[in-house]
């Protein structure tokens, strides 16, 4: 059984690190923030470390933590922008499906573990709540797990329960908690999404991320009927459908009647939807981005975004203005896994400028920019101008296509190099 350690405010990680272990704790509201604070408040106090995250939504590390931690980033979108801004990260591109994969191996390698959990009616359980994605591995390759209880998380089952055998020291929580409550889409997100909607048909099972266009793209299908939830995540809006009948995941062919997601991104408003709700199951990242089961999806239909298109369709979601604020993450997942899907389509959705007007994001090229997803598995893209199906056409056609659903301001400078 786990050691209790008090408050996490005052817990000591000296006798639990050594010199070059990896630190890791789980994606945006699973940060545990007491735990992660402490270690940066101690730093100077602690052998050197790495630090290996993805996304997150607080201001737990700064560029000056430099001084005693490297950085390992899954993704460079959310607070870890400024870590990119100053340099001082190193990314990891892998998909998201691989991940856990790559923990097992030691490919990525993870020594300590910080944990948010809260005791679990099953008994010698614990439950993470509102993150799975890559828990499972996480547990299994850490040396260490340390935990603090905070009651104020969900009670989820499934792939976010822990053992408590495997917690080595048990803290108390006495910190904020991490909630991403939905931002308000713009005007062009709600033109977006409009085009998006009507691609859909009723029974659809969809996918999608978190932010301003999948709000809106969720706030444009209110009057469909009998989707299903299959994604890596969700947010807040999901409620919204749930609750107005939208979404009843009974004719998803498997998981039916249930909303499968690797996490919460939400406020409080969805933890306490999902508190209990057998509703929902909360899975690993090798159960929501595996290419088995979405291809076992009838009409899985994933919506999903990325930095710019070039006009035969290759899709660049990492880099924009010359700096890291993206990920490859579970989008070539989703692409591929909504293809296989019986009835499935692949939705590449985004504006047609940057939000100032000043740039396409429909470029001719994408030059010296990665590729996240290859022209040749892309289905269709949508922007407020429209929609391009790029299947099966050929280069010159797929050009011509795109760049009718660019802004009008820069159509003619767009041509086929």
């Amino acid at each position: 059984m786990p050691v209790h350690s008090g408050l996490s405010s005052t817990f000591d990680f000296s006798p639990h690190l050594r010199d070059g272990d990896v630190v890791t704790w789980l994606q945006g509201t699973g940060e545990p923030l007491g735990l992660s604070n402490r270690l940066v408040a101690q730093r100077h106090a602690l052998p050197p470390l790495e630090l290996f995250v993805g996304l997150m939504s607080s201001s737990t590390l700064k560029p000056e933590h430099a001084d005693r931690f490297r950085f390992r980033l899954l993704n460079g979108a959310g607070s870890s922008r400024t870590l990119a801004a100053a340099n001082v990260h190193n990314i990891v591109p892998a998909y998201v499906s691989a991940v856990p994969g790559l923990i097992r191996s030691r490919a990525i390698a993870i020594d300590v573990l910080l944990l948010r959990v809260r005791p679990h009616p099953r008994p010698g359980y614990f439950t993470a709540g509102v993150m799975a994605d890559f828990l499972p591995a996480m547990v299994r390759a850490a040396r260490c797990v340390i935990a603090e209880i905070d009651e104020r998380l969900p009670i989820t089952a499934q792939d976010a329960l822990v053992a408590a055998d495997d917690i080595d020291v048990l803290t108390e929580c006495d910190a904020d908690e991490v909630l991403m409550p939905d931002p308000e889409p713009t005007d062009v997100d709600m033109r977006v999404a409009t085009h998006v909607a009507a691609l859909i048909p009723d029974g659809a099972t969809i996918q999608l991320g978190v932010g301003g266009l999948p709000v809106a793209v969720c706030r444009a299908l209110m009057h469909h009927r009998d989707l299903g939830v299959h994604s890596g995540v969700i947010s807040d809006i999901v409620v919204d459908l749930v609750e107005k009948g939208v979404v009843t995941n009974a004719r998803k062919g498997i998981d039916a009647g249930r909303i499968v997601t690797g996490g919460l991104f939400g406020s409080r408003r969805l933890m306490n939807f999902a508190d209990g709700n057998d509703q929902i199951e909360i899975r690993c990242s090798e159960y929501t981005h595996s290419q088995q089961v979405l291809a076992r999806l009838p009409n899985l239909y994933a919506i999903n975004s990325g930095v710019e298109v070039d006009l035969t369709g290759n899709v660049n979601s990492e880099i924009a203005a010359g700096r890291y604020l993206g990920a490859i993450g579970g989008l070539p997942d989703f692409v591929r896994g909504a293809i296989a899907s019986s009835g499935g389509r692949s939705i590449i959705a985004l504006p047609s400028t940057t939000p100032d007007g000043r740039h396409s994001r429909i470029v001719a090229t994408l030059a010296e920019r990665p590729i996240s997803v290859p022209r040749g598995d892309i289905d269709l893209v949508v922007t407020e101008h429209g929609v391009a199906d790029l299947r099966g056409r050929s280069f010159s056609e797929r050009a011509e296509r795109v760049r009718a659903i660019a802004h009008p301001d820069f159509r003619d400078q767009l041509q086929l190099k």
